[in-house]
Protein backbone atom coordinates (compact mmCIF):
# COMPACT_ATOMS: atom_id res chain seq x y z
CA UNK A 1 0.00 0.00 0.00
CA UNK A 2 1.54 3.39 -1.11
CA UNK A 3 2.44 6.33 1.66
CA UNK A 4 0.46 8.77 1.90
CA UNK A 5 2.16 12.66 1.47
CA UNK A 6 1.07 15.47 2.46
CA UNK A 7 1.73 19.59 2.44
CA UNK A 8 1.22 21.36 5.31
CA UNK A 9 2.43 24.49 7.64
CA UNK A 10 4.35 24.15 10.35
CA UNK A 11 2.45 25.50 13.65
CA UNK A 12 4.87 24.76 16.36
CA UNK A 13 8.75 23.03 16.73
CA UNK A 14 8.50 23.52 20.65
CA UNK A 15 9.27 19.77 20.91
CA UNK A 16 12.42 17.83 20.42
CA UNK A 17 12.92 16.24 17.09
CA UNK A 18 9.02 17.17 16.50
CA UNK A 19 6.96 19.41 14.40
CA UNK A 20 3.43 20.28 14.05
CA UNK A 21 2.24 20.55 10.77
CA UNK A 22 -1.66 21.83 9.67
CA UNK A 23 -2.80 20.33 6.52
CA UNK A 24 -5.77 22.48 4.65
CA UNK A 25 -7.93 20.87 2.06
CA UNK A 26 -11.10 22.51 0.24
CA UNK A 27 -14.16 20.44 -0.05
CA UNK A 28 -17.17 21.46 -1.63
CA UNK A 29 -20.22 21.19 0.64
CA UNK A 30 -23.14 18.52 -0.46
CA UNK A 31 -26.07 21.31 -0.13
CA UNK A 32 -24.61 24.60 -0.35
CA UNK A 33 -22.20 23.39 -3.09
CA UNK A 34 -19.85 26.07 -1.99
CA UNK A 35 -15.91 25.12 -0.89
CA UNK A 36 -15.01 24.97 2.92
CA UNK A 37 -11.44 24.84 4.43
CA UNK A 38 -11.36 21.76 6.61
CA UNK A 39 -7.60 21.95 8.43
CA UNK A 40 -5.67 18.89 10.17
CA UNK A 41 -2.60 19.03 12.55
CA UNK A 42 -0.05 16.20 12.65
CA UNK A 43 3.24 15.28 14.29
CA UNK A 44 5.88 14.59 12.28
CA UNK A 45 9.18 13.46 13.09
CA UNK A 46 11.95 16.00 12.36
CA UNK A 47 15.00 14.63 13.41
CA UNK A 48 17.55 17.45 12.78
CA UNK A 49 15.39 20.31 14.12
CA UNK A 50 16.12 22.39 11.24
CA UNK A 51 12.42 23.16 10.52
CA UNK A 52 10.82 26.96 11.58
CA UNK A 53 7.58 28.21 12.15
CA UNK A 54 5.67 29.47 8.77
CA UNK A 55 7.67 26.42 6.88
CA UNK A 56 6.19 24.66 3.95
CA UNK A 57 6.84 21.05 4.23
CA UNK A 58 5.61 17.90 2.75
CA UNK A 59 5.23 14.74 5.37
CA UNK A 60 5.04 11.40 4.72
CA UNK A 61 3.48 8.03 6.51
CA UNK A 62 5.74 5.60 8.50
CA UNK A 63 5.66 2.89 11.27
CA UNK A 64 4.26 4.67 14.44
CA UNK A 65 7.64 6.61 16.31
CA UNK A 66 5.62 7.48 19.46
CA UNK A 67 2.20 7.47 20.40
CA UNK A 68 0.95 10.46 18.40
CA UNK A 69 4.10 10.75 15.58
CA UNK A 70 2.81 8.79 12.61
CA UNK A 71 4.41 10.91 9.94
CA UNK A 72 8.10 12.06 8.93
CA UNK A 73 9.19 15.06 7.23
CA UNK A 74 10.66 14.44 4.07
CA UNK A 75 12.02 18.19 2.82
Amino acid sequence: MPKRILTGKVISNKADKTITVVVERKIMHPMYKKFVTKSKRFSAHDDQNKFKIGDIVNIRECPPISKTKRFEVIY
